[in-house]
């Protein structure tokens, strides 16, 4: 997706190959060492010679990325794309949000359209958040896949770092539903958000 790379980074006297990404409000870092760091808590940034620098109250971190990746994501991080541009609402779609969302995503919406259903989806809804928060959410997955047409989204959204229900229980519940993955979005500090879609030779 443009937002992981294997890479080395420094951080004080600290420096370790691993794998950077590059979330909605954090870059994080995982090698012999591991760095969390919050858009918020960035005092400065800049990209020089392929090397991305984040200056923090505690210090410098920088990341080799490559003059494209470093230039890329540099801009991300100084104009970040708010969670509803990510999720690709555009104004006056139609909308279904199924299940437990909080008040800010729904104000988040509801600035967009006022096209919205709750607690089913609607038959020429664009786009359909379905909440989940257990394993046992995943049996109305295939009756929510039947009510789409064209190039309509499901996004399920479920909490992060969990046991009791990971992002492989998502992909298989989406696959098993005769829907195809297509793109992973950071939905809040506490949830993760995979977008399917109707495979297109089932359009």
């Amino acid at each position: 997706m443009g937002n992981e790379a294997t890479c080395k980074a420094r951080y004080g006297k600290q420096e370790s190959e691993g794998k950077a990404l590059l979330e909605t409000s954090e870059v994080s870092f995982r090698g012999d060492f591991r760095l969390k760091i919050p858009f918020s808590g960035i005092k400065s940034a800049k990209a020089v010679d392929g090397e991305l620098r984040l200056q923090t109250a505690e210090g410098v971190a920088s990341f080799h990325l490559g003059s494209a990746t470093a230039g890329k994501w540099l801009e991300k991080i100084l104009h970040p794309k708010s969670r509803i541009e990510k999720l690709g609402v555009k104004p006056d779609a139609k909308v279904s949000l199924i299940g437990g969302f909080d008040s800010e995503f729904r104000r988040e919406v509801g600035g967009l359209t006022k096209s919205i259903t709750k607690d089913k989806a609607a038959a020429d809804a664009e786009h359909i958040f379905f909440a989940a928060d257990a394993r046992e959410d995943f049996p109305s997955l295939s009756r929510l896949a039947k009510t789409m047409s064209g190039a309509a989204a499901l996004w399920i959204v479920y909490p992060k770092g969990q046991k009791h229900i990971t992002e492989s229980d998502i992909l298989a519940a989406g696959r098993k539903s005769g829907l195809k993955d297509v793109k992973v979005v950071g939905f809040s500090a506490t949830h993760t958000a995979l977008k399917f879609v109707i495979p297109l030779t089932k359009r």
